[in-house]
């Protein structure tokens, strides 16, 4: 391996001889190190690397920014939400869950905290990854004997989900609002709430996340194709689920300036009769 750039004492940035490049990091291995030097692969204690290359020239300048070790127990977090959940993650997830991390841990020290005012909707809408999120925080604690406020569990789950749905942060936040507002039409359209531990909710939710993700970011529409003469029937047979589906397609309209599609409302009309929130 070949020195790209000497980090600090214990990161450096090097190229393969194919011209691949790493963050590598290990106790001194950047001391009175040049460029252009070769080093040792054995003596790397981590290695990190992006396939796209703005992401490796963004893991290197954060790596610039941030101390190393919270570069190590981000990557160690994202190894254990890999073994719980099964959806892939974008590598950018690395860059910007350690830059939140580290952040979070500098404000905490200068006695700066910041709340999440969609906490309540993240704890709804995305039990898993805010079950994740509060790992993290214990994670956190038990590394840097710092207790974050319990609100950070809601900011990582946003960003696990970004992860999850390749999208940025801002439309993540656009998303999780989309299903607020959704559900609220829905909930005065029945006059009846959501269980919110059932399956039922889940599964709505779910299939919102990834609408809200095709209406934001113009994706591919769902597998699903429906001829004519079923989206017929399916109005036909369904039609107070239609009408639901029509008001949540005002709400988005009046809310986000987007149309839902014809074929996006029966997808919603499907949904809406299977999670049986009304009796006709």
């Amino acid at each position: 391996m070949r020195i790209k750039k000497v980090i600090n004492n214990n990161i450096l940035c090097v190229v393969d001889d194919k011209g691949g490049e790493m963050i590598v990091s290990g106790k001194g291995l950047g001391f009175k190190r040049k460029i252009g030097e070769r080093v040792d692969p054995a003596l790397f204690e981590k290695t990190y690397h992006m396939e796209g290359k703005a992401e490796q020239r963004r893991l290197r300048e954060l790596c610039e920014q941030i101390p190393p070790e919270h570069l190590r127990l981000t990557q160690e977090l994202i190894e254990y939400m890999k073994t719980q959940i099964s959806t892939p993650l974008n590598e950018s997830l690395l860059i910007t869950l350690a830059d939140h991390i580290s952040f979070a841990i500098k404000r905490k020290r200068e006695s700066v905290e910041f709340t999440n005012p969609l906490e309540g909707a993240v704890m709804s809408y995305y039990p898993t990854e805010y079950h994740l999120g509060q790992h993290c925080l214990r994670a956190i604690r038990e590394e840097t004997h710092l207790d974050l406020n319990p609100s950070e569990a809601s900011f990582i789950a946003l960003h696990i989900v970004n992860a999850e749905l390749n999208t940025s942060m801002s439309v993540m936040v656009d998303i999780t609002k989309l299903i607020e507002g959704t559900l609220a039409v829905v909930e005065y359209f029945y006059q009846r709430s959501f269980d919110r531990e059932s399956l039922d909710f889940n599964r709505f939710v779910v299939h919102l996340r990834y609408f809200a993700q095709r209406l934001f970011q113009a994706a591919p529409k769902p597998a699903e194709e429906y001829d004519p003469e079923f989206q017929d029937m399916i109005i036909r047979s369904c039609g107070q689920h239609y009408k639901c589906a029509r008001c949540i397609g005002e709400y988005i309209r009046n809310a986000y300036q987007k149309e839902v599609s014809g074929e996006e409302l029966v997808y919603l009309t499907i949904h809406l009769k299977r999670i049986n929130l009304a009796k006709t």
